[in-house]
């Protein structure tokens, strides 16, 4: 009996070999290396593709599909999973988003630093009908449910205004939010003190959402602003996200040691929380955060007056030298460029030194006029500026923490518009190519983990970054000995290379290096969402 038990088993483990071996699929990738996304070491394998889901892994020989892929020996890896990105502001109007899918990416995590869409179920609807090529999820930016309910004003907000606040959190997080985000050092998130993030932070614990936080400082009182994130994790017992992880400004050089040590140790604790970075020694946000957060309070009228006002203007001028200490080695402005300005596109690629110079006609000036220089443009409106502030060494600390996962903190671009930061076209190609290849900093198959299974684990999204049957099928297929980025500070319009072909739920979006025009991206919702 038990002979022919295991007759019957051999025979049923054949016929189920047979019937994968003749299956049809809708897309087949042979000669592929998998790196899984798991960390584990490569091995070779065929991987087939049904309904947009990965089906089958391992010698499909004998299969057949509508569409075969031989990916000649070179990676195969899940699709990128970014998890930190601004693209609310362009993406229904550049739906392909082609600097993200050039450089490997197939899923986007939006309405980060606090700053995101306050109607989701409209905003995902309006995804859905025009069609993307990446898959999106978003966050709930504390900033902008702030300013729904109290606009700019800088003070601590009424109990009735508190409990609106978390109400219009409730209902995001039922339409599909991710989490909680913050930008502490944002108008108006930097008015609000921490047990008003800790209100909201409970109710996207509620809803199995996570915190992702822009900390209130990263540079001189980067300590302080970690034991806040910490404590709000705490009390509100929800994961957090520390997003960006740097130490900024000359002064604070060095300090991921013990900013890394302090992570460890809340883990230890019993604190569930980690971390993510952008491969640059540079950041890129507003000209605003340059001045006091007092400064910009109540809205562009009272900002104005202030500016304008000679007594408080020299003020702002003081409060701006003073920081001038940890912000610079030189002590001057040398460091920060200009990415966009509206006013004058000549300055655009220029740092406010250089700028200065042009404005006043002189060769030589003083650190005073380049602080009267910044007024003048946030008079003028404003800029997107790319500040170079951190160090190498501190880059490449943090990286090398078991804990940080790779995000871009980038847009969606216009190719040759503006003088842009060049995380937003490769800081995926950038890890891969510099860190891993050249400076074997981290192996590759830890640099997939945490660029796939990684984020996806942390936010929840539980069928992708992974190769595994059953996952959608997002994928990046590379050559580990080409890729790398291409987009630098000077130039930064220029995909990433080594990348053949990207494909999204099944569908190639990139094949042989170029941009099909495909749109098979999803919304990903959270583990709170409620149809509407």
């Amino acid at each position: 009996m038990e002979a022919r038990m295991k007759s019957l088993g051999a025979m049923l483990v054949f016929l189920l070999a047979s019937a994968a071996q003749s299956q049809h699929y809708d897309v087949l990738i042979r000669n592929g290396k998998i790196i899984d996304g798991s960390a584990n070491p490569w091995y070779e394998a065929d991987v087939a593709i049904q309904n947009g889901k990965i089906v089958a892994i391992g010698n499909l020989a004998h299969a057949q599909a509508a569409k075969v892929i031989d990916a000649q020996r070179q990676v195969v890896a899940p699709g990128f999973i970014d998890v930190h990105t601004h693209i609310e502001e362009r993406i229904i109007e550049l739906p392909q988003a082609e600097n993200f899918i050039y450089d490997g990416v197939t899923t986007l995590i939006t309405g980060n630093c606090g700053s995101s869409q306050l109607n989701l179920e409209a905003f995902f609807q309006q995804l859905e009908n025009i069609g993307i090529s990446p898959n999106i999820g978003t966050l709930a930016g504390h900033n902008s449910i702030r300013w729904a309910v109290m606009r700019l004003a800088r003070r601590d907000p009424t109990p009735q205004e508190q409990a609106k606040m978390e109400a219009i959190m409730e209902k995001m997080m039922q339409q599909g939010a991710l989490g909680l985000s913050s930008g502490l050092i944002y108008i108006p998130g930097a008015y609000a003190k921490t047990e008003e993030i800790i209100g909201l932070a409970k109710v996207a614990a509620r809803y199995g959402g996570i915190y992702a936080t822009h900390m209130r400082n990263e540079a001189d009182s980067v300590m302080a602003a970690i034991s806040e994130t910490l404590e709000i994790a705490r009390q509100a017992k929800i994961p957090v996200q520390i997003s960006h992880f740097k130490a900024s400004g000359y002064s604070n050089w060095g300090r991921s040691r013990e900013m890394i040590a302090a992570i460890e140790r809340a883990r230890a604790e019993g604190i569930d929380v980690t971390l993510d970075q952008y491969p640059y020694p540079a950041s890129s946000t507003n000209l605003g955060v340059l001045l006091p957060a007092w400064a910009l309070a109540d809205g562009d009228s009272a900002v104005r007056a202030r500016l304008t006002d000679p007594k408080i203007r020299a003020k702002i001028i003081s409060e701006i030298e003073r920081n001038m200490a940890w912000r610079s080695a030189s002590g001057r402005m040398d460091y920060a460029y200009v990415a966009r300005y509206k006013a004058d596109t000549t300055y655009q690629g220029l740092n406010i030194s250089q700028i200065t110079k042009k404005r006043l006609g002189k060769t030589r000036t003083k650190l005073r006029h380049e602080i009267e220089t910044v007024i003048e443009m946030m008079l003028n409106g404003g800029a997107q500026m790319v500040y170079h502030s951190m160090s190498e060494e501190d880059v490449s600390r943090i990286m090398a923490s078991p804990l940080t996962m790779i995000a871009s903190d980038a847009g969606v671009y216009y190719f040759g518009k503006d003088v842009p930061h060049p995380r937003g076209y490769g800081s995926n190609a950038r890890v891969l190519g510099r860190y891993v290849r050249e400076k074997k900093l981290i192996r590759l198959e830890e640099a997939i983990r945490k660029m796939t299974s990684m984020p996806a684990q942390r936010f929840g999204i539980t069928d992708r970054g992974l190769i595994r049957p059953g996952y959608w099928a997002d994928i990046v297929i590379f050559n580990p000995q080409t890729i790398i980025d291409r987009a630098t500070f000077e130039k930064p319009h220029a995909y990433s290379q080594g990348i053949s072909h990207v494909l999204v739920n099944g569908v190639v979006v990139v094949e042989n290096g170029e941009h099909t025009g495909a749109r098979p991206g999803k919304v990903i919702r959270g583990n709170g969402y409620r149809a509407q």
